[in-house]
């Protein structure tokens, strides 16, 4: 009598707590301080001498904060008011960074986390499934043949990735898919598209076009202003808020194409239509940033290590994770050779996503000892 009133307890307790926890809560708190340490590390070096102190007091000026006309400016392209020196350099050149990494890493992020939950394959990312390499042969394509089309990279690169998801889904469809064959049929669309990327730089005659289309499909924060935060902030914010309201349907789907039917799920309508959420997410932050490297595989993981596999906390703990991670990796890319080799070279973010996730995934693999469906 006294187990079952302690179950009854549990769970009604557990029902008042609902979906979220105090684990929850203290990574995603964690996550906001290491993406304002980020942040404000980032604004504090710069061509432009001034000190920490004098950046930080920049960062946080009312006069800027609250100023309707600066918003306006930033966020839709209008004339900007009348700022200080030190404002511009802060606010227009080196904030905007920031904020390109806090979006581009949040809808990294949260396309993994859908890709693994529509695939029930925990090696599902962007990448793997030929979204990331589609986008990467799209921007190619633009820079060494089409050039005349270079303003539109952004809008050309995430319409390479929605095509080449498109031909894996094509690939997969048997009378519906499955969760090996849309992996399988990513995998070799992606090979197909890294084979076409390797081929245009056999056409390229300009030296310039060769190291910008490398910085693209490396990925690279490099050079990005408000431009590109009104480019990305849209579409991230649209995918963003799907893929938090669709948490449950995620959750249905990693019960298995069975279940979720019995269950009066449309699984293919369901997992296509989430599937194009990923997408959104993906080449808004591909249009922005570039490809990198193991975001997408790695940070679910991750943030599936602290709160669990429920995609209801998992989906809130990716849109903390994935901000803090990636600006924390543009500060390393950004400030390590100026800051610790005193030379004024900088990485793409996607090297040190790449040279920290590749180990970080092994050390899971090895840890789990089995990886793959969830």
């Amino acid at each position: 009598m006294g187990s079952s009133e302690a179950v009854a307890a549990r769970s009604s307790t557990e029902s008042r707590q609902g979906w979220y926890s105090r684990t929850l809560v203290l990574f995603c708190l964690t996550c906001l301080a290491l993406t304002v340490a980020g942040g404000l590390a980032q604004v504090s070096f710069g061509t432009y001498s001034m000190t920490i102190g004098q950046a930080w007091r920049t960062v946080f000026d009312p006069g800027v904060v609250f100023n309707l006309d600066a918003w306006n400016a930033f966020l839709f392209g209008a004339e900007a008011p009348e700022m200080s020196t030190r404002s511009v350099v802060v606010w227009n050149l080196r904030l905007p960074r920031v904020f390109v990494g806090m979006i581009a890493g949040a809808a990294l992020a949260v396309s993994g986390a859908i890709f693994q939950a529509v695939t029930r394959n925990e090696l599902a990312s962007p990448f793997v499934l030929g979204v990331s390499s589609g986008a990467g042969f799209a921007v190619l394509l633009t820079l060494v043949v089409f050039s005349g089309l270079a303003p539109y990279l952004p809008f050309l690169a995430a319409g390479g990735g929605a095509l080449a998801f498109l031909v894996v889904y094509a690939i997969a469809w048997q009378g519906g898919t499955s969760p090996v064959r849309l992996v399988l049929a990513g995998v070799i669309v992606n090979m197909v598209f890294q084979s076409l990327q390797r081929a245009m730089f056999f056409f390229a005659d300009d030296l310039g076009v060769v190291q910008t289309a490398i910085a693209w499909t490396t990925g690279s924060l490099t050079g990005t202003g408000w431009e590109e935060v009104r480019i990305a902030i849209l579409p991230a914010l649209i995918a963003i808020v799907v893929a938090l309201a669709g948490a449950r349907q995620l959750n249905v789907l990693l019960l298995g194409e069975r279940t979720a039917q019995s269950l009066g799920m449309r699984v293919e309508r369901v997992r296509f239509l989430l599937s194009a959420v990923a997408i959104l997410a993906a080449s808004a932050a591909i249009a922005v940033a570039g490809i990198v490297g193991f975001f997408g595989l790695v940070v679910p993981h991750i943030v599936r290590n602290v709160v669990g596999s429920d995609y209801r906390r998992l989906m809130v703990g990716c849109l903390f994770a994935g901000p803090a991670l990636m600006v924390v990796a543009d500060v390393g890319a950004r400030l390590f050779f100026p800051v610790v080799m005193n030379t004024p070279r900088q990485v793409p973010v996607g090297v040190v996503t790449g040279l920290v996730g590749g180990p970080y995934f092994l050390y899971l693999m090895r840890k789990q000892q089995s990886m793959g469906e969830l």
